[in-house]
């Protein structure tokens, strides 16, 4: 590109810039600061909905926000375990700086940040349900804060809008349970007619549990809808803000507590009347961190310096198509249990991804346990792969990681082919290893285990051993 070109374009970016900051200035001093619902799901993978490709199910309330906003096509989760990535979210902050690298680990307190922030804007934050990972809300210091699960939520949500006094905007988060284990036994679907994805083996009770997760999947459609009536008969009209999201994908092979697409891209669908553009897409990607960075850039909030999370109103109101170039995700252990940390970083295109102890078994809940309602499946797979080639690769790929793995997403977007010894993509894997390695650096991400791995040495993981302690981890 020639000086004259080069200088052309940087000229024409910075005019684009002008006149979305200008713009995002006037939109700030226009709207009064609007009230906003969030409804969080629990291991819901962004390929289970109506609106995101699956013709198997039922999810009309997301269907109904997708006519009716905007849907981001690549929203994604720091990390695809509830933990990491619900403390990321109320922290801006990815794992490692926040302190929940691992399931169930308690992030510091003083990263619990974005709450408090939107607070300082103005707002009341009540949360219902499952938002905090476990007691951790008391960290995160919501206003009004109800555990709850399942049906149980309605009915808190509405005792507390009927009796709502403040005149404060308000921030209402709502956590369904669902689709989490244990699924529901009764099915809304005939398993024997449903598609199932690829990475999956073809059995009886493969389906039967699917059709099980679905199920969950439409009951909390279900209440989300609910939801939201409730808040238009609170609200008296329609004008507020609603986001539908989940924390990761859900608990199956290659999913959850992995690093594939099935496990960290997530639905992520955003309605607000005459704000927001109806019966739109987009591609640009975001992440869960970015989320309340986000919100306080709408309110005119205090959006924190130095942490992960960036903004991306522009995009929410139509005003850019981009937003981040890159996404870093990282998943680490359960504690002393699905120990096997991976590090991944991706741009539209590609995805790099780092098996850190390759020489270990991957393995997690679902394999270990093989609970009713869960991983209750996995015996019918072992069977399987006994006797048949196809079974059998599958669950070798589960079971067994190389270091690296490389796809092309636009050719390959279920992650089957791995291009990590092609030549031809030998310069991006490198480029893609160093954004990594620097990354973790600034991270201050070394890795932190309680426990090793299960060396390949060894048994297959299972119940009885994979939570001793082989050797501790400095």
């Amino acid at each position: 590109m020639s000086t004259k070109n080069l200088m052309k374009k940087e000229l024409l970016t910075y005019i684009l810039m002008a006149f979305i900051s200008l713009s995002l200035a006037s939109f700030t001093f226009a709207v009064e600061k609007p009230n906003m619902v969030i409804f969080l799901a629990d291991d819901h993978g962004l390929t289970e909905s109506s609106v995101y490709g699956n013709s198997d199910i039922l999810t009309p309330m997301m269907a109904s926000l997708a006519e009716q906003g905007l849907v981001f096509d690549r929203a994604f989760v720091a990390s695809p375990a509830c933990g990491p990535s619900r403390s990321a979210l109320f922290s801006g902050l990815m794992p490692a700086r926040n302190g929940a690298e691992e399931n169930h680990q308690r992030p510091r307190a003083k990263t619990q940040i974005m709450v408090r922030r939107m607070q300082d804007a103005g707002y009341e934050v009540a949360a219902f349900g499952k938002v905090a990972h476990l007691n951790y809300g008391k960290l995160i210091g919501f206003d009004i804060e109800k555990q709850g699960r399942r049906a149980a939520i309605g009915g808190d949500v509405k005792q507390y809008l009927d009796n709502r006094s403040s005149k404060k905007p308000l921030l209402l988060i709502v956590g369904d349970h669902r689709p989490h284990v244990p699924w529901i036994k009764e099915m809304a679907y005939d398993p024997n007619k449903l598609t199932l994805p690829v990475w999956f083996i073809d059995t009886p009770q493969t389906r039967e549990h699917w059709a099980r997760y679905l199920t969950d999947i439409t009951g909390m459609d279900e209440q989300m809808a609910k939801v939201d009536a409730m808040a238009k008969a609170y609200f008296k009209n329609d004008d507020f803000l609603f986001i539908y999201t989940a924390d990761h994908g859900g608990q199956w092979p290659f999913a959850k507590w992995n690093l594939y697409d099935k496990g960290i891209n997530v639905p992520f669908i955003a309605r607000w009347p005459g704000h927001i553009d109806i019966g739109t897409r987009t591609g640009a990607m975001v992440s869960w961190i970015d989320i309340f960075p986000t919100l306080l850039d709408l309110v005119g909030g205090h959006v924190p310096e130095g942490i992960d999370g960036q903004s991306f109103l522009p995009v929410l109101l139509g005003l850019a198509d981009q937003h981040r170039h890159v996404v870093y995700t990282t998943t680490t252990a359960d504690g002393t249990k699905n120990v096997y940390p991976i590090r991944s970083v991706r741009t539209a295109r590609f995805k790099y991804v780092r098996n850190i102890h390759a020489e270990a078994y991957h393995s997690n809940h679902s394999d270990i346990l093989r609970l009713d309602g869960a991983g209750g499946y996995w015996d019918s797979w072992d069977q399987a792969a006994k006797i048949d080639a196809k079974a059998k690769a599958i669950v070798d790929k589960y079971y067994q990681r190389p270091e690296i793995e490389f796809f092309d997403l636009d050719k390959d977007p279920d992650e089957q082919v791995n291009l990590a010894s092609d030549p031809e993509h030998k310069q991006q894997i490198i480029k893609m290893s160093k954004l990594l390695d620097t990354w973790m650096i600034k991270q201050g991400d070394s890795v932190r285990m309680k426990r090793d791995p299960m060396p390949l040495s060894g048994p297959t993981p299972r119940a009885l051993n994979a939570q001793q302690p082989i050797k501790k981890n400095n």
